[in-house]
């Protein structure tokens, strides 16, 4: 199955809790002008897959618009406040008909295009039939490719637990693609952004 499907799914519900009180969302940060969740979902958008679908929940509007005229399928998280687990099944119900499906979270703004077409091509040499997974060194991070078998196992998650919980307990082959530090770079605080050359909006 060299020609394996590929949907990618960008988690971008959550409530940024690490954010602190003062209102700011960090998708809407912008880098080089453009807003976190946008950029991310334009290097998802060029990448060798069969689709894109963004999972909003907190400050939806807001997020959407952020996303305006791209080719995108948004998916609603009434129970976004709920964890990871909800927005990751929600991704998973809605992307279906392909082999597998990339999750990637809206806030790492390392990712890009070349990464996830690495992982595409992972999955299809093996077949369609092996988890892929983002690592750093060694470590694992995101993006992660799951088989469309492990639907039910998506289905069964809670809380704010992610792929990495089913990476863990799949009886499925593993395979880890080097993407380098930006498998682990995530923007979790205002710091974060700055950090990584991003300028808090609103």
């Amino acid at each position: 199955m060299l020609n394996a499907s590929v949907a990618i799914v960008i988690l971008a519900a959550g409530k940024a809790s690490r954010m602190g009180e003062g209102g700011k969302h960090k998708l809407l940060a912008e880098f080089d002008g453009v807003p976190l969740v946008r950029r991310s979902a334009l290097t998802a958008l060029g990448a060798d897959a069969a689709s894109v679908t963004v999972v909003v929940g907190h400050r939806r509007s807001e997020i959407e618009a952020a996303l305006q005229g791209l080719a995108l399928t948004f998916v609603d998280n009434p129970d976004y406040a709920s964890g990871m687990a909800s927005s990751l099944i929600a991704g998973f119900s809605a992307a279906h008909s392909t082999d597998g499906i990339l999750v990637m979270l809206a806030d790492m703004p390392g990712i890009s295009t070349a990464h996830l077409n690495a992982l595409i091509f992972a999955f299809r040499n093996a077949g369609g039939e092996a988890i892929v997974r983002a690592v750093s060194r060694g470590k694992p991070g995101n993006p992660v490719i799951l088989p469309r078998s492990l639907h039910h196992a998506v289905l069964r998650l809670e809380g704010d637990v992610g792929a990495r919980d089913i990476v863990a307990t799949s009886a499925l082959p593993v395979l880890d693609v080097d993407v380098g530090d930006a498998a682990c770079l995530d923007v979790d605080t205002p710091d974060d952004i700055v950090a990584t050359g991003g300028a808090m909006k609103n």
